[in-house]
């Protein structure tokens, strides 16, 4: 597969991930009457079914990697040649803010507004550094022992992610930076949008290692197909 058509492909799924976890939250945000339970009880339903299927759609042609911790983590592990791995991250980023700016047009709001919503502080990082490693974990063990089931497990981490966690699971580099653009529920503010990233990348590389001591990295196969990650 030519390295443009599998940039497409991480572009439009990043955006379609963007457009499915912003709009459900927004939606979820509108309908829940102030139920905040109910709301991320249906954001969280939303955004990993729309994951899964987003995976199926584009695994066979990028990897699905919509984040770039996976990509990352899929270039350190050999499953991705680092000469392709910044246009995949250009791509999702660029993607990722397309998607924020299609949920806005469907719920009518500005094409881009500035995040106001405050999530910062230690047990937001740990949270995030923990959301990261375990679906990096996921990804990592299941691409290596049953990679057709590696959808479905990401899809099910993500849903109890967002209720373990307590900053309901970014797990997403990308994700994170396009979300300061939205001043909806699901945004976040872009002096907080740091410290994510940081843990992020950290529970990134802890999951990677890890798994490549567990499996043995002299027997790790590359990765496959079907690869995620909210």
């Amino acid at each position: 597969m030519t390295l443009a058509r599998r940039v497409t492909a991480e572009a439009l799924g990043t955006a379609l991930l963007l457009a499915v976890v912003v709009g459900s939250a927004t939606m979820a945000d509108r309908l829940a009457g102030g139920n905040a339970a109910m709301a991320l009880l249906a954001n969280s339903i939303a955004s990993a079914t729309g994951l899964l299927a987003l995976i199926l759609m584009f695994g066979a042609i990028s990897g699905a990697h919509f984040n770039p911790a996976v990509t990352l983590s899929e270039a350190w592990q050999g499953g991705l040649d680092w000469r392709d791995a910044l246009p995949y991250i250009a791509a999702q980023v660029l993607g990722a803010f397309a998607g924020v700016a299609a949920a806005h047009a469907m719920f009518g709001e500005p094409v881009f507004s500035l995040a106001s919503h405050a999530r910062t502080g230690a047990a937001q990082w740990w949270s995030e550094f923990l959301a990261t490693f375990g679906l990096i974990g996921v990804i990592g063990g299941c691409t290596r022992s049953r990679p057709a089931l590696a959808p479905f497990a990401v899809a099910a981490y993500i849903v109890s992610a967002y209720w373990f966690t307590a900053s309901s699971s970014f797990a997403n580099p990308a994700l994170t930076l396009a979300r300061t653009a939205t001043s909806t529920v699901a945004g976040i503010r872009l002096e907080d949008a740091s410290g994510y990233i940081a843990a992020q990348l950290l529970g990134t590389i802890a999951a990677t290692a890890l798994m490549a001591w567990l499996h043995g990295t002299a027997d790790a196969p590359e990765l496959k197909p079907a690869t995620k990650n909210p």
